[in-house]
Formats: C-alpha cells, sequence, structure tokens
C-alpha cells in the first residue's frame, strides 16, 4: 500500500474543452505537473522524430509526411504515445492490460496503482490515493470512490465496451507543491475524500441526468451507481484561443520547412459533428 501522499488531498481536474489526456496525465501524478503546451510540444517532438524515421525507411511514406499531426489535434486530442512520453519523464510506464506483462493487474487490479481508460476522444484516470481506489474522470465534479470489488467489476465493465486500458507502473510522486500558485494549471482542484464525497452526493441529489452524447454514452450503462457526467464542462468545446495556442506551439517546436500548420483530423471533425447533431 502506499504511503500517505499530499497531505491526505486528492487532486482532481474538471473537463477543459478537449484537454481531458492533461487531465487524465495529472491525475496519474496526482498533481498539476503538465500543460496543454507541455503535452504539444511532446507532440510535435514525436512527429519530427516519426517523419524522420519514415524518410530513412521506405518510400512510402507519403501518407504520413503530411501537414496533419499523428499526435494532437489542435483541439487538444492527444495520442496515447503522448501520455506515454510525460508518463516517462517521471520513470512511469505505460503497459496495455491486455499485454502477458500485465496479466497479474488483470487478475488482481487493486494490486496496481492506476490505470489509464481511453475511448474515442476521451481519457480518464482510476488512480489508487492512500491506500482507496477513485475514478478522476474529468466529467465528474470530484473524484469518486470505488470498493476494491467495484474496481475489478468496472475494469471488466470498460473493456466490454470497447474502452481500452493500460496499466501503469513506476515511482510516482508522492508530493506536489499544493501551496504553489506557479503549479497551478487553473483547472485542478484539492479536495479532501471527505469533500470529494460530498460533492459527489450533492451532484447525485440535485443534477437531472443529461441527454447524452458520444462522451456520456461510452461509460458502461450498467453501472448506475455511478454520478452522471456533468456536461456544462463540454459546452466550449471550439475553443479558439486554445486552437491557436496550441498551433503556434506546434509550429515553434516544429522543424522550419514548409508548412508547419496543424490540420485537425477528420476523426474529430466527425465526433464534432455528432456532438452538435
Amino acid at each position: 500500500m502506499e504511503g500517505a501522499s499530499n497531505g491526505g488531498m486528492l487532486y482532481h481536474e474538471v473537463q477543459e474543452s478537449k484537454l481531458c489526456a492533461v487531465h487524465c496525465v495529472n491525475t496519474v501524478l496526482q498533481g498539476p505537473f503538465f500543460s496543454e503546451f507541455d503535452l504539444a510540444a511532446l507532440a510535435s517532438d514525436l512527429d519530427s522524430k516519426e517523419r524522420q524515421m519514415m524518410l530513412q525507411g521506405s518510400a512510402s511514406a507519403g501518407d504520413f509526411l503530411s501537414e496533419e499531426s499523428h499526435n494532437v489535434s489542435l483541439g487538444g486530442d492527444f495520442s496515447i504515445q503522448v501520455l506515454q512520453k510525460a508518463l516517462e519523464v517521471w520513470d512511469l510506464q505505460v503497459i496495455p492490460l491486455d499485454c502477458p506483462v500485465a496479466e497479474p493487474a488483470q487478475i488482481d487490479p487493486e494490486l496496481e496503482n492506476a490505470f489509464i481508460c481511453h475511448l474515442h476522444d476521451h481519457w480518464f484516470c482510476i488512480r489508487k490515493v492512500n491506500g482507496e481506489w477513485y475514478n478522476f474522470d474529468s466529467l465528474y465534479a470530484a473524484p469518486q470512490h470505488f470498493s476494491k470489488f467495484y474496481l475489478s467489476a468496472y475494469l471488466d465493465s470498460l473493456k466490454g465496451s470497447g474502452w481500452s486500458i493500460f496499466l501503469v507502473r513506476g515511482n510516482f510522486p508522492k508530493e506536489c507543491p499544493i501551496s504553489s500558485s506557479e503549479a497551478s494549471n487553473g483547472y485542478g482542484q484539492w479536495l479532501s475524500p471527505e469533500d470529494a464525497e460530498r460533492i459527489t452526493k450533492s451532484c447525485n441529489l440535485t443534477q437531472a441526468p443529461p441527454q447524452r452524447n458520444n462522451m456520456t454514452r461510452q461509460h458502461p450503462e450498467e453501472l448506475p451507481s455511478l454520478a452522471e457526467a456533468d456536461l456544462q464542462f463540454l459546452s466550449d468545446m471550439e475553443d479558439e484561443d486554445l486552437r491557436a495556442a496550441i498551433a503556434a506551439s506546434l509550429m515553434d517546436s516544429a522543424p522550419a520547412p514548409a508548412s508547419a500548420e496543424v490540420s485537425t483530423p477528420k476523426t474529430e471533425n466527425k465526433d464534432m459533428e455528432e456532438k452538435t447533431e
């Protein structure tokens, strides 16, 4: 069992635009360690290295060598490779749960410390903090406590619903400078377990079930004890300032040739059209 960290507080980030990957990484680390600009820089570096590898390989790299980034969209949707690189900075490994090396976690997930879950364009983290399991999905107003039995059932249900699940292993940071204003990215909040439970209960009592969209449909219907996603945080999916900032960050860190502008992946456009219907 991991020792007490951050004074027993829980670090949670609430959904901002399409930055669920940022929220996911920070809740794995339990602190505001990364911003969208940090992940954008990692994505640009990955794009550059992948292009170089393709140029050195076969001549069939035409599609890959397009202007489109393969690791981030202008809306802030990052690839698993970016999350892996970010967590590698802290000596953490991201392992697909269906890999042979992760077999013990499939049998006894409660013996692990963190899982990353992904479906379509949404990421979230399930994390053990001070010996207790919590769902740090940024669509929720506060982290939600899991029993060890419920953790296993929930992971099984996610897998049955098509989610990709990754195990995170390594030496997790024990402390984060909570009092440092420089450490805040503007999305996070520190909550005691009691505060988190109170917020969750309040949301369950006061919120009517919102209309489901692509995001909320991805959560298993057969687990009704979880609160519905708070969709007010998804109302500003077209944050033009964020798009411009990420594009600028990508151009600053990308090599100079020709067109450095990154176009939004078609898959994101398709998802955005579905959400607005």
